[in-house]
């Protein structure tokens, strides 16, 4: 028999100091860990779907690397029992590299700052390696046989003037190196000339660019006096409204949502197991050969997570805040605490409902509110903010917000198809951020299945003789080649996840209505590097069978990894998925062509998707949200 997802038991609060310090201790008494091993990830595995709550059992994953070159392992530790359950070594030939260490960060440019190569393509170019910045970046997989099997970063160049210098602004174009952070090599420098560094700064808060701040601004205060409407207990559990919900936190995927389920008059009803955001992926459009290899997998190769931002009150988060602080291992297996690390308030959201009838009388306005789970983390250049919000109403939306500094160039001489000019001589590339939702559903239960919803324009004639008629057509996804879709906006397309077993009062199944935005996917040519190791980007959707080794859409070890894991990998097998326990992995995301207005700074920018229930409640579920007591005379039409 499943275990119902809505008993929220001791597997899913957040992983403590020390639960990361008995891991390693067990690692360091089984000889798994040591002075020349890193620990490149390690986070709190999710109970498995058929194990009793009364038998908790607290299981960690581990990648640890070897400094020294050694193979690196995939070991899994239980602190329950103190013990390690698995330990694997990795071809990473074959498997794919570890996620990049920030200590490979600094190898990156120290070793370049002693290479002859990159000296002189410096000092042909006038410029003084002490005031050089380089951005370790990924390697991808590219035409390279020698880099098979090799921990590779990739090093662009940029000129700081000073210490709090925006580099950004002063890209060194024409000039690329690869260096093996394992064998401590500059692999290869690659310089195709030299071109003039922009020059104009990029110091977005100095007054030069800002010019005299605003002071037309007046307060906006958000208070609750009597506190937030939500309670968190046991750490990490909370209730809003009828909402219940882990707010659980991972170093790769950051925060995880566990076991959202909606108080439906005597029943707590499950509607997604877990949520996360499990890939990001920013490729670049830019040809040249300097930039030509820039895909950055933010998730699986940076791991979004570790870079979460302490988040500060009447900055980041503005109202009456609770804050969670999750706890995440460094590379050396100490626990660190990232203080503040995700936000939770409430927002007003204007109009939930409103009418005013002309037969009755009865005026009836009702405010809508949303409860807000975030955090930011930054990568680089970019700044992401990761938001979850759960409505009155029962929706679910994500949305992602971009920010920060875009990644620049310099803007040829005569133009380009490819970069947009953002100042006198300075260009960025054209990019994609492009993300991958898990949502392990759980509509009533794990017997669940998914319908692809288009409308129907009828054509004019019997039946239809004023050709006003429309329809829909429901098409149910029954195996996992049939489950990997496109959105499709002239036929207004959504995805309807039900359970056939579980009967609305109408008879009809309840469900939940995945809308997508329906943006562009991957933008790459089918048959390049970046749409092999990111095949997830080239669809909207995947629907596959729930499985618990199936954590991440482009697999486990991303880094260096040629293609074809992940979800190619699990459509392959080809199970069924009518009626069944099943995973969706919706894929969102913006395409960015930088604009003068995303310089210095970039605004933020959003994208994003909604679930909604369609038919999960025999009738509106907002009935009995009471008139608001804030209004001018004391209350709305109540």
């Amino acid at each position: 028999m499943m275990p119902s997802i809505t008993d929220t038991a001791a597997p899913y609060r957040l992983a403590t100091g020390a639960e990361i310090a008995e891991v390693r201790s067990v690692l360091l008494a089984a000889g798994l860990f040591g002075p020349g091993k890193r620990i490149a990830y390690l986070g709190l595995l999710d109970p498995a779907r058929d194990a009793p709550r009364d038998r908790e059992d607290r299981r960690f994953r581990v990648f640890i690397h070897d400094v020294d070159g050694g193979r690196p392992a995939d070991v899994t530790v239980s602190v329950t029992t103190q013990a390690v359950v698995s330990a694997v070594e990795l071809d990473t030939a074959v498997a794919g590299e570890l996620p990049v260490l920030e200590e490979e960060f600094a190898v990156v440019e120290e070793l370049l700052a002693s290479d002859a190569r990159w000296l002189k393509a410096l000092a042909d170019r006038g410029l003084d390696v002490g005031k050089v910045r380089v951005a370790p970046l990924s390697a991808g997989v590219f035409e390279y046989p020698e880099e098979r099997g090799r921990r590779i970063l990739r090093g662009l160049a940029f000129v700081q003037d000073f210490p709090e210098d925006s580099a950004w602004a002063h890209p060194v174009d024409g000039l690329v190196a690869y260096v093996d952070v394992v064998s401590k090599e500059v692999t290869q420098v690659l310089d195709t000339g030299a071109v003039p560094v922009p020059a104009e700064h990029g110091n977005y808060t100095d007054p030069e660019l800002t010019g005299p701040l605003r002071t037309t601004q007046k307060p906006i205060s958000i208070t609750q006096p009597e506190g937030p409407s939500f309670t968190v207990t046991d750490g990490n559990h909370v209730e809003w409204e009828k909402w219940s919900v882990d707010v659980g936190f991972d170093v790769r995927e950051g925060v995880v949502l566990h076991n959202i389920a909606f108080q439906d008059g005597g029943r707590l009803r499950p509607i997604i197991n877990r949520a996360s955001i499990a890939e990001m992926v920013v490729p670049y459009g830019d040809p040249s050969p300097i930039r030509s290899w820039q895909n950055y997998f933010d998730t699986g190769e940076y791991l979004v997570g570790q870079y979460a931002n302490s988040l500060e009150l009447g900055c980041d988060c503005l109202g009456e805040i609770t804050y969670l602080s999750p706890v995440i291992s460094d590379a050396f297996g100490n626990p660190r605490e990232i203080r503040n690390g995700i936000c939770m308030h409430e927002e007003d959201w204007g109009i939930l409902a409103k009418h005013s009838d002309l037969w009755s009388g009865i005026t009836y306005t009702r405010r809508n509110r949303r409860l807000v789970i975030s955090f930011f983390t930054t990568i680089g250049n970019y700044d992401y903010g990761f938001y979850w919000y759960l409505y009155l109403d029962g929706t679910i939306e994500f949305e992602a917000k971009a920010t920060g500094v875009v990644f620049t160039s310099a803007y040829p001489e005569g133009g380009s198809d490819n970069i947009s000019q953002l100042a006198p001589g300075l260009g960025a590339p054209f990019h994609q951020h492009l993300f991958s939702a898990r949502l392990d559903m759980a509509i009533d239960g794990f017997t669940n299945r998914v319908e692809e919803e288009d409308v129907v324009r009828q054509v004019m004639g019997e039946g239809n003789e004023r050709g006003n008629a429309f329809s829909r057509k429901r098409t149910v996804l029954t195996r996992e080649s049939d489950g990997v879709r496109e959105a499709d906006a002239r036929s207004g397309r959504t995805w309807v996840i039900s359970n056939p077993e579980s009967r609305n009062r109408l008879g009809e199944a309840v469900g939940y209505k995945l809308h997508a935005q329906g943006q562009p996917t991957l933008l790459a040519d089918p048959e390049s590097s970046i749409a092999r190791r990111a095949a997830f980007a080239t669809k909207d959707l995947w629907v596959t069978r729930f499985a618990d080794d199936e954590r991440y859409p482009t697999g486990d070890f991303v880094n260096q990894h040629a293609g074809g894991a992940g979800l190619p990998a699990y459509i392959a097998q080809d199970r069924d998925i009518d009626g069944q326990d099943i995973v969706l992995w919706h894929t969102f995301g913006l395409t960015h062509f930088p604009r003068t207005e995303d310089w210095p700074i970039m605004p933020v920018d959003t994208v994003g998707f909604k679930l909604r229930p369609d038919g999960f409640f025999d009738r509106s579920p907002v009935l009995d949200v009471p008139a608001s007591a804030q209004a001018a005379g004391g209350h709305c039409h109540a």
